[in-house]
This record gives C-alpha cells, structure tokens and sequence, in this order.
C-alpha cells in the first residue's frame, strides 16, 4: 500500500484556479481514452464474459425452452419480472452490505470501452423502522484495471456531502482529492451511468423497469436456463429476446443471470440489433460481480476517504 501523506489536501472547489481544473480534465480524458481503446476487436470477449459459462447470446431454439403466455392477458415478460420482484425483496430484507469484484464495459459514443475491473462496497439503503433511522447507500470503489485507471478510488454516499462523490485518480496522477457532481461531466466521463445507480439492488429496480416498459411495447421471446456459472456460483440465466426493433426498445438481446441460492444477480449483459444479416449481435453493455461476500458487517470507515487503508491525498 502506498504510504500516507501526513498532510490531507483540500477537496478541489469551484473557487479552485482554472489551471488547476484544466489539468484535472486533461488527466481524466487521457484516462478515459487509455480505457476505450481496443476493445471492439473481441466485442463478446472479457474477463466478465469468461466468468459466465454463457458468453454469446443463447439461440432462440428450442422453441420449448421459451417462457410463453399461457393466456391471452399474460405477457411472456410476466415470470421474469415476478422473479426480479421477489429478488428484490429477498435482497431488501436480507443483505444489508456485500463487498465483490465487479467487472464492466460499456458501449460509450459508439466505441465498446476495455474492461474495468474494480473492487466495490456498498451498504443498501433502507428505510427508517421504529427506533432505527434510515440508512442512506453507501458506495466504495477501488480500480485494479485498466493500468490507466489502477488506483482510482470513489465514495458515494447518498445525500452525504452535498450529494458528491469524493475521488482521486492513482498513480503519479494521485495529487488530488475532488468532490464531484456524480451526474456532472467529470464523473460521467468514460460512464454510460452515474455511480448513484450501481449495485445488485439498484441492476435488480432497473431491470423490472425496463421490463415493465417492455411488457407494453410488443411481443418477445423469453428463455430459461438452469445451471449456467458465473465464476463458481450456479445461477438461473433469463434471456429476453426482441425479434423486431421497435420504437423505445434499448436492446435486442439481454441476459440476467441469478445466483440460484443467494436470488441476487450476478451478471447483466445487453446486445444491440446486428446492422447486417448474420453478423453477431454487438454487446452494448456488461455487468458482472465476482466473489460477492454478503453481510460483511461494514461500518463507517468503509466508507471514509480519511480511512488509513485508502490512498486518498
């Protein structure tokens, strides 16, 4: 670990000289370029992929492994979404912290972006219940790679510190500490979403929003599968096909795979429409958690910059 400095340096504010800013920007789009380069060659092809005994787009045959309506009310979305909404409470009432090694790429102006890989904390929020006051999310995040990114540390906790998130980047870059609108340009730079929508419970609210709004655009194909892995966890893969592109759809293919035990998802992968005949569906977005280790039992410091185990400046 990289020794402390004795003396904290001040959070970048707006009073903050613009050389200073300009430097900032600068670092964090060299970044950002050193992160996006080179990943269209192997589109279906990643860390995260490999960890799932799954890595392309299951074929829609047989037609018997496809989820059908069994009436004339009832969409092919209906099952789906009724697992992610008794996942959702499960996680509610049962997981009040985990800590994983999340894998992600994301499709960002058009270009597919090399993986991330970082180390992440959070603490679900929850609701104030008698004596008990409401728990707001907590969020840590540690980068191991790319070697651009390695380092880099974010915390988020919602509604704390004006709602930012404090970072800083690693490395020789690691001079500076910055609080941030998390929905600002800095924060979103090389992100296709804010940090205040990351987690299992937060993937699990978004998946049955999407499928809800789904559920009202047309017909799909829904295939079941027992027993696929992500890493060594044994997990329920749901894939949720639009034959046809439609106005208001955001993806051809999506696969959501459910830790069969543990009812928390482990992987998310989403697939664009093919812009020609036979090619393969190109991958838009993936999301996968590694060693996820429930009710660690984290407490403030987890979540402070000022945490001795921490490289904050």
């Amino acid at each position: 670990m990289v020794e402390q400095n004795t003396e904290r340096q001040p959070a970048l504010k707006s009073g903050n000289s613009i050389a200073v800013i300009l430097l900032l920007l600068l670092t964090v789009a060299v970044t950002l370029v050193a992160v996006q380069g080179g990943g269209e060659e192997h589109e279906l092809e990643s860390q995260g992929s490999q960890a799932a005994s799954v890595n392309v787009p299951l074929s829609s045959e047989p037609a018997t492994a496809l989820v059908e309506a069994s009436n004339a009310d009832e969409h092919a979305l209906d099952p789906v979404l009724s697992i992610a909404r008794d996942a959702l409470v499960s996680m509610k009432k049962n997981v009040r912290d985990y800590q994983a090694t999340l894998l992600k790429r994301e499709r960002i102006g058009g270009s597919l972006s090399g993986e991330s890989v970082m180390e992440i904390k959070v603490i679900n929020p929850s609701e104030a219940a008698g004596e008990k006051e409401a728990v707001p999310m907590h969020v840590y995040l540690k980068f191991t790679a790319p070697a651009s990114s390695k380092g880099r540390e974010v915390i988020w906790i919602e509604g704390r510190n004006n709602n930012q998130i404090v970072a800083h980047e690693g490395g020789f870059k690691n001079f500076l500490r910055m609080n941030l609108d998390p929905e600002g340009t800095i924060a979103m730079l090389g992100n296709r979403y804010p940090i205040t929508g990351i987690g299992l419970t937060r993937l699990v609210e978004k998946l049955i929003e999407k499928g809800t709004r789904d559920r009202e655009l047309g017909p799909c194909l829904v295939k079941v599968v027992d027993g696929e892995k992500v890493g060594e966890r044994k997990c329920r893969l749901i894939q949720v096909t639009h034959p046809t592109q439609e106005k208001g759809m955001d993806f051809h293919i999506a696969q959501i795979f459910f830790d069969e035990e543990r009812m928390i998802p482990l992987r998310y992968a989403a697939f664009g429409w093919p812009k020609k005949e036979g090619e393969a569906p190109p991958l838009e977005e993936e999301y996968t958690y590694l060693n996820v280790t429930l009710n660690v039992g984290m407490t403030p410091e987890d979540f402070s910059p000022d945490n001795p185990k921490y490289d904050y400046p």
